[in-house]
């Protein structure tokens, strides 16, 4: 799971370039789509080479965000569809009582971990163990505190017990992989993955490249068709130089760069299937004057301009919303879209609000800070419309997260990126959620209330409104205002053939990647 910093530090570079049948029509509100043509009979052999995010661990169960790489060589028993929607990938298919209390997922018969093992329930239920009792912080512990129970009945069947329902579980657990417990390091930090997907982990330098050769004996007939795939984790930025002289196959581009390479014959430009989402930011754990009143903060909000924010930060990937799901997500909600009265700059209403708080902008100065990206000068700018002074500090990481937990400033301009599941948008503003800095610390127990509500809902299209309700207390209040969504941008080499990009950073995932991708030969 990518954790919210990890996100936001890609914003220019990837982030903002960086249930189902929903059946949307959006056209206004639509992700660009590229299609490619390509040869219909794939090639086998060959080596890929790829820049993403990076690996910061070998253990995939103790991770902080590096899903762009770990899913080639180890799988989870669901997968994250393109709408968001969970669906089964280890596991052939999974029921859920209606209670939700009960999952029972029936596994896959046949499929070998790397040193050559059939797995069955006992590793699986042996992963979910391990999960829940050593690993400390993050999403998996948080959605393991729900669980009450690991039970294999046979060798193909797993089921877990619940203390009370937890509707972002199975898309959690996307991200929980099963690997072989003869993984070394397994009772303390694993140093040598063995799973199960169509690659190995191979030879890893840290910060520097790992090497996947593939798995002969993977459990999807006939796949993978490379030889190989070779990580570049150098975190060297735009690789648009690198793609165009041949030396990347796949990689990551800033959205200055999408036209030129849109202009080249040998790469064109693909995009992730989830969205990243900006966000604006007042600070609600210890508020100053003015901002300590919700009107003013709803006038600043009037000022700002999110068609131009979105277009200048994220080019034709740009999508003006006031959601924290995005209209290709099952939870997006295009009535809502539609009512947005921010969708717009309204600087006369801003100022009215303004003169019957009796506020007068120029006393005023407001510190802004966040990470240094061209974009935040669009917010300044718009914030020193209305007449207020500010006083904008951009950070590097470290130092931002330091600033940030004395909630000493008045706006942070902040964002995450695409997620396993849309509550993960929405537990940073709990009153004691994870990285509640980088959304000023809200402390509402009312939200609270509504968003636990939602969460313990099992029915989808119960949940689905139960969100929408919880959202409007954080928009109704001005503690954070969604501003737009966007899609990361990779250049990829015209000789790739069968690879597209699924909902997260994630290479491989139930639907396709790179377990599906072949090379053209020269």
């Amino acid at each position: 799971m990518m954790t919210i910093l990890n996100a936001t530090r890609m914003t220019r570079r990837m982030l903002l370039a960086t249930a189902s049948g929903l059946g949307l029509t959006l056209a206004a509100a639509a992700l660009p789509v590229t299609v490619w043509a390509q040869d219909n009979e794939p090639v086998r052999g060959g080596v890929l080479k790829i820049a993403s995010l990076g690996l910061d661990t070998a253990d995939p169960h103790r991770h902080t965000g590096s899903i762009g790489v770990q899913q080639i060589y180890v799988e989870g028993l669901t997968s994250i569809a393109n709408d968001g929607t969970a669906k089964p990938f280890l596991a052939e298919r999974f029921e859920v009582s209606e209670d939700g209390l009960s999952y029972t997922f029936h596994l896959r018969e046949g499929v070998k971990f790397h040193n050559g093992d059939t797995m069955t329930s006992a590793d699986v239920l042996a992963n979910f163990e391990r999960v829940k009792s050593n690993v400390q912080g993050g999403w998996l512990a948080s959605a393991m505190k729900f669980t009450s129970g690991f039970e294999a009945p046979d060798e193909h069947t797993f089921v877990v017990r619940m203390s009370a329902p937890y509707a972002p579980f199975l898309n959690l657990i996307s991200e929980l992989w099963i690997l072989s417990p003869k993984s070394t390091g397994w009772n303390d930090t694993i140093t040598q993955p063995i799973g199960t997907g169509p690659f190995l982990f191979g030879k890893w330098a840290p910060n520097v490249q790992l090497s996947a050769p593939a798995f002969a004996d993977y459990w999807q007939e006939d796949l993978p068709y490379l030889d190989a795939v070779e990580f570049d984790l150098r975190d060297a930025g735009d690789s648009s130089l690198a793609l165009r002289a041949g030396d990347l196959h796949i990689g990551s581009i800033d959205v200055d760069s999408i036209a030129d390479i849109k202009a080249t014959t040998d790469v064109h430009v693909e995009y992730l299937k989830g969205t990243s989402v900006d966000y604006f930011t007042f600070n609600n754990r210890k508020a100053r004057a003015p901002l300590d009143n919700p009107r003013v903060r709803e006038a600043i909000v009037y000022a700002l301009d999110k068609a131009t924010i979105a277009s200048f930060a994220a080019g034709e990937s740009g999508i003006v919303n006031n959601q924290w799901a995005s209209p290709t997500n099952a939870y997006f909600n295009e009535d809502v879209r539609k009512a947005d009265k921010h969708a717009k700059a309204d600087l006369a209403t801003a100022r009215r609000i303004l003169d019957e708080e009796g506020i007068n902008p120029s006393d005023h100065t407001l510190e802004i800070i966040s990470w240094d990206l061209p974009q935040n000068q669009v917010y300044v700018e718009m914030v020193r419309a209305l007449g207020f002074k500010v006083d904008y500090i951009p950070y590097e990481d470290l130092g931002l997260q330091q600033r940030l937990d004395r909630y000493d400033w008045d706006i942070v301009l902040a964002g995450s990126g695409p997620r396993a599941d849309v509550y993960l948008q929405y537990v940073v503003m709990t009153s004691d959620g994870p990285n509640v800095r980088f959304t000023g610390g809200i402390q509402d127990p009312e939200f609270d209330a509504a968003l636990k509500k939602a969460v313990t809902t099992p029915d989808f299209e119960t949940r689905k409104n139960l969100y929408l309700d919880a959202a409007k207390i954080i928009a109704d209040k001005h503690y954070v205002t969604v501003i737009n969504q966007s899609s990361a941008a990779f250049g990829v080499r015209n000789e790739v053939h069968g690879f597209e990009f699924g909902y997260t950073y994630s290479p491989h995932y139930a639907a396709g990647g790179l377990a599906h991708a072949w090379l053209s030969k020269k």
